[in-house]
């Protein structure tokens, strides 16, 4: 069972950049998708990012072209680079991991959270 710890949030301003880390641990990191999720005060957790085992990342809309997921393998490392902030982008963040067979989720973990806050 892979266990999760993020890192790196904090306070910016908006149109800066933070970048959040999950460390993973635990064996056979490389077989699990990894995503982030964000819940804001008041409303639902909702998908930011996630990358496939294979490498291809999926966004969604309100941070494509701003934000960008990665993950180092060797490190058990995934990471999320966030510019260009905005005040929505507030929230705690999330780094989760999954196995995916087809649309079904397995053996799905999640992190503490991180707090991101975005001053205007």
């Amino acid at each position: 069972q892979v266990q999760l710890v993020e890192s790196g949030g904090g306070l910016a301003q908006a149109g800066g950049s933070l970048r959040l880390s999950c460390t993973a641990s635990g064996s056979q990191f490389s077989l699990y998708y990894v995503g982030w999720y964000r819940r804001a005060p008041g409303k639902q957790r909702e998908l930011v990012a996630e990358l496939s085992t294979g490498g291809s990342a999926n966004y969604a809309d309100s941070v494509k072209g701003r934000f960008t997921i990665s993950r180092d393998n060797a490190k058990n490392m995934a990471y999320l680079q966030m510019n260009n902030l905005k005040p929505d982008d507030a929230a705690v963040y999330y780094c989760t991991t999954m196995r995916r067979l087809g649309t079904l989720k397995y053996d799905q973990t999640w992190g503490q959270g991180t707090q991101v806050t975005v001053s205007s």
